[in-house]
């Protein structure tokens, strides 16, 4: 059994999703080489707001009948994502993170993603459409 995800059903064919989940996978295996007091301190709050970020987004994207609730989850999605970075920096400065081009690699990728979250809570308040359930078929 291959853990391939398909992303053209529901939540996972939007580009925010993919890039929050990746990075949530990301950050999880990095947490691994950290020192161990680590694991359950800043390792612990930085796989849990890593996570977070993909889950508010499929959270959001299950309401997204409802304007201000999917607008809440988006907003809850890119809170996570800044915590994450704020964690980043933290082990980073400690030097609990000691590769810098992972460090590096990382904080752009979070830039990304925290700019296209932005975007898209826009286009979702610029162009929401309550209609959208009639739309698409999701298949679980």
């Amino acid at each position: 059994m291959t853990k391939q995800r398909d992303a053209r059903v529901g939540y996972k064919k939007l580009k925010i999703y993919q890039l929050a989940h990746d990075l949530g996978l990301r950050i999880h295996r990095m947490t691994l080489d950290l020192p161990k007091f680590e694991m359950f301190e800043e390792g612990s709050q930085i796989r849990r707001s890593s996570k977070s970020v993909s889950s508010n987004v499929v959270e959001g994207y299950s309401l997204r009948k409802y304007k201000a609730k999917y607008i809440h989850y988006l907003f809850r999605a890119h809170a996570s994502s800044m915590e994450t970075v704020e964690h980043l920096e933290y082990l980073y400065e400690t030097d609990s993170l000691k590769d810098a081009d992972l460090f590096r690699g990382l904080m752009a990728s979070y830039s990304e993603l925290n700019s296209m979250s932005y975007g898209f809570i826009k286009a979702v308040d610029r162009e929401h459409n309550p209609d959208i359930l009639s739309q698409e078929t999701t298949s679980i």
